[in-house]
């Protein structure tokens, strides 16, 4: 197992497995070599653990059943029905204005708000409970009062979504694979 060791101006080592299956020491710039390896071989079974975890989501994801250019297109058309209007609802609440709405097929965001507010949302969206329409809609108008995640911004998507932490949850639980199912 190949370990790439990033080191930096910090106080003490961190381990991730990421995604790719990749494992990732963060360490002090002047912490000993041998002090990295002790570490890794200490925290080895949860190494193997979360690069098994890795694998299993890998294989459910390759076994999943992947949306063809006909069904992307037809979500997107079905998001340009949907979604303007949710945007029209929540932007007076807010109390802030909008550009033009764009419509993508995207494999990392479900959607983003420029600095000249215009709003692009992911059409794989449709494949969410309206709920969850709902915060990513909430969420990019909000940013058009704080262009940042702040506690002010937070309190502003919470001013309308009182429950917006569970739709973000739900996101974060789900979205990995809905957008799995995207075609490479």
């Amino acid at each position: 197992m190949e370990i790439e060791v990033r080191r930096s101006n910090r106080r003490t080592m961190a381990l991730e497995v990421t995604a790719d299956g990749r494992v990732v020491v963060r360490a002090p710039l002047r912490m000993p070599e041998r002090e990295i390896e002790r570490f890794v071989q200490e925290k080895s079974a949860w190494i193997a653990k979360s690069l098994e975890r890795v694998n299993q989501r890998k294989a459910k994801r390759d076994a999943q059943e992947k949306l063809s250019m006909e069904d992307i297109r037809r979500l997107a058309d079905q998001a340009l029905e949907v979604l303007p209007g949710r945007v029209a609802y929540y932007a007076p609440q807010i109390g802030v204005t909008y550009g033009r709405i764009t419509i993508r097929n995207q494999k990392s965001r479900w959607g983003s708000c420029s600095a000249k507010g215009n709003l692009n949302f992911n059409c794989l969206l449709m494949l969410t409970p309206p709920k969850v329409q709902d915060y990513v809609v909430v969420h990019e108008l909000c940013h058009r009062r704080q262009m940042n995640h702040s506690k002010q911004f937070w309190r502003e998507v919470e001013r309308i979504l009182p429950d917006y932490e569970e739709r973000r949850r739900w996101l974060k639980e789900n979205g990995g694979r809905i957008i799995g199912s995207m075609t490479e």
